[in-house]
């Protein structure tokens, strides 16, 4: 139950002493991690430090593909396809946690693309396989990830979409040569964007 739906318990807590409430609210915040995150960003860190994110997770993704070659082969097995749908959500747990204490969403945006690209660069024998279940579910995994790309792209003013639109094109068109393609079009995405 929430505090709202207790307009009683809402005010007794507004009228405590300031010294009470700060310890109450401290205490709170040590049990969200992700509170902890966000706020220290929120209250600590400048435009400087947004681009040292941007640019330390840009690495990380890399590397974490990079790294990851050595374990998943770019052959068409299964396995090979059940890393690389781990890998890809492995890497968008990583954007998911960076766009919840930044807010940022330009970055968000370049990274989502950036993993796609990293997938059909290191993985396009492994994304190409397409008569398993686990690469019917790769293949709609990538899909899913495709429309949200555009969805947030076709958010950004006009000036921003275009920074992106070559990108956003060229994964289309990598998509619509594995059947990944036929998971677009059930979302109603063209091979031609904006």
């Amino acid at each position: 139950m929430s505090v709202h739906q207790q307009p009683e318990l809402k005010a007794a807590i507004l009228g405590l002493p300031d010294k009470e409430k700060d310890k109450l609210l401290i205490r709170l915040i040590n049990k969200d991690k992700m509170l902890i995150k966000r706020l220290h960003f929120q209250l600590l860190e400048d435009e400087a430090d947004l681009s040292d994110r941007i640019d330390d997770l840009r690495e990380r993704l890399t590397q974490l593909f990079e790294l990851s070659t050595k374990s998943i082969r770019n052959q068409a097995h299964q396995s090979n396809i059940i890393g690389l749908t781990k890998l890809i959500r492995q890497a968008n747990g990583m954007v998911n946690e960076h766009e919840k204490i930044t807010k940022h969403k330009l970055s968000e945006i370049e990274f989502r693309i950036l993993i796609l690209q990293q997938s059909f660069e290191h993985f396009s024998v492994v994304i190409s396989r397409e008569d398993l279940a686990a690469s019917r579910k790769l293949h709609q995994y990538i899909a899913g990830r495709i429309k949200y790309i555009i969805g947030h792209a076709n958010k950004l003013h006009e000036d921003l979409r275009f920074d992106y639109q070559d990108d956003i094109q060229t994964l289309l068109q990598a998509s619509y040569e594995t059947s990944i393609g036929n998971c677009l079009k059930q979302h109603k995405i063209s091979k031609d964007w904006w």
